[in-house]
């Protein structure tokens, strides 16, 4: 067990940090979820700071003392482990079997207890702590660092001289604090080798990462397109059904995420396929081997189109704003990169890395939603958007 944690130099302050704060409370859980490596430890570093190490009680999840007594399911080991604590803060969980019955447990039998629990892998978090903490818990989702955080330590001028950097290397904290390009290349390469499978490998009974490899590099030349799951099990020699579970099992990892597409009125709408996008542009370009400059590239449209949508991802979700996300498309190929459904209210977003002057909304578009907004975003307005 550990009773301290080193607070971490070259902090960037984090958006959840105050969102942290504000979920402990007595006879809660707090549950941060999140890839590994996006700061978690950090996080709960920075919150544990301010308070007095007497008072709160730091175990990690891969300790094998800890493991003995949260693993029990005895109220009387449980109640005994925490003793007078008030603040049981549990970092790794997802190697704890069964936490969230013996969380229930303690929450339910310890007065006015408040927990914190960390995990890398919210699809076996989720499966161990849902139902039994349904009604007890805060979820708090964490991604690696986004403008909306960024924004807070740099002048327009530096965001300005290191968006390329962000396109290609992504927003990992260690990419970002580290300016060698060499350094950022081998990290990068070390998430998609020894992390990024890690816990499908482990918990999902998947004994070969390489069809989860070639998946992802096919979902990578595809970005803002839609993916036909019949053509990628094709390609990779299994069945749709298969190929759905995996970039589920990717999804819940926090390495993907899928837009729907829209429709209300309107046969010709595209509505059952989806578009798939990377948390990181750094993972997607290490996934397929290119960390050229944009001088030298053919996909800057690709990667500039998983940058915003990813951080206007990111910006909601650390605002608390309830929003769904979709494309649009119809049969005749109009279509819109991002919509967002907010309060019935409906917008519309074409995102462009050059900035054009005529570009209009499709016809269809405004006939079908007359009272939708229609923006166009690029490299001349994109921060307003996503910071």
């Amino acid at each position: 067990m550990n009773d301290s944690i080193n607070v971490t130099a070259n902090y960037i302050p984090q958006a959840q940090l105050e969102t942290l704060e504000k979920m402990v409370r007595p006879n809660k859980v707090v549950v941060i979820y999140g890839a590994r490596r996006v700061g978690k430890t950090t996080l709960l570093q920075q919150y544990l700071s301010t308070l007095d190490k007497n008072k709160y009680l730091l175990v990690n999840g891969d300790d094998i003392v800890a493991r003995q007594f949260l693993e029990s399911q005895s109220i009387e080991k449980l109640t005994a482990f925490v003793g007078r604590h008030r603040l049981l803060v549990v970092d790794e969980a997802q190697y704890i079997e069964h936490i969230g019955l013996n969380l229930k447990l303690i929450v339910d039998h310890v007065p006015g207890i408040r927990i914190v629990a960390t995990g890398s892998s919210s699809f076996d978090l989720a499966r161990d702590v849902g139902e039994p903490l349904t009604g007890r818990k805060f979820v708090l989702p964490l991604y690696p660092l986004s403008q909306h955080e960024l924004g807070g330590v740099e002048k327009q001028h530096e965001t300005e001289a290191n968006l390329e950097a962000r396109l290609i290397y992504g927003a990992y904290p260690e990419i970002v604090l580290n300016r060698d390009n060499q350094f950022r290349e081998a990290y990068l390469n070390e998430i998609v080798s020894s992390y990024l499978f890690k816990d499908i490998l482990a918990l999902e009974g998947i004994r070969h990462a390489s069809k989860l490899v070639r998946l992802l590099q096919l979902i990578a030349f595809q970005i803002g397109k839609q993916v036909s799951l019949n053509e990628l099990g094709q390609q990779l020699g299994m069945s749709k059904n298969t190929v759905e579970r995996y970039l589920d099992l990717m999804e819940k990892t926090f390495v993907v995420y899928r837009l729907g597409g829209f429709s209300r009125n309107l046969r010709k709408e595209i509505s059952k396929t989806n578009r798939w996008f990377f948390i990181d542009n750094g993972v997607r370009n290490a996934l397929i081997g290119n960390f050229n400059p944009l001088a030298l590239r053919d996909d800057v449209g690709a990667l500039w189109e998983n940058y915003v949508i990813g951080e206007r991802l990111k910006q909601q979700t650390y605002l608390g704003r309830n929003v769904r996300r979709y494309f649009w498309r119809t049969y005749d190929r109009k279509e819109i990169d991002l919509v967002e459904e907010q309060g019935g209210q409906l917008e519309g977003y074409e995102i462009k890395w050059q900035a054009a002057t005529r570009i209009k909304a499709p016809a269809d578009w405004h006939r079908a939603y007359p009272d939708a907004s229609y923006k166009v975003i690029h490299k001349e307005n994109y921060l307003e958007f996503i910071g």
